[in-house]
């Protein structure tokens, strides 16, 4: 999927400290999101669909992804 995100607003977590070490996201048009890395901002970004930004952060707060 190839989406246009040079219009996009991209923000960081409220809870992010002063560092650069963080990912920012943008809510895109048609219900998508944008995920990109805040220390390379011009690099790769992954785009999800509604559903799967839901599955994404609720495998987040359950603890899927931790190590």
């Amino acid at each position: 999927m190839s989406v246009d995100l040079s219009g996009a607003d991209w923000f960081k977590s409220s809870r992010s400290g002063a560092g650069k070490e963080c990912v920012e996201v943008a809510f895109l048009p048609a219900g998508r999101i944008g995920v990109r890395d805040s220390k390379n901002p011009q690099g790769p970004a992954l785009v999800f669909d509604a559903a799967q930004w839901r599955s994404f952060t609720a495998g987040l707060e359950n603890g899927v992804f931790d190590l």
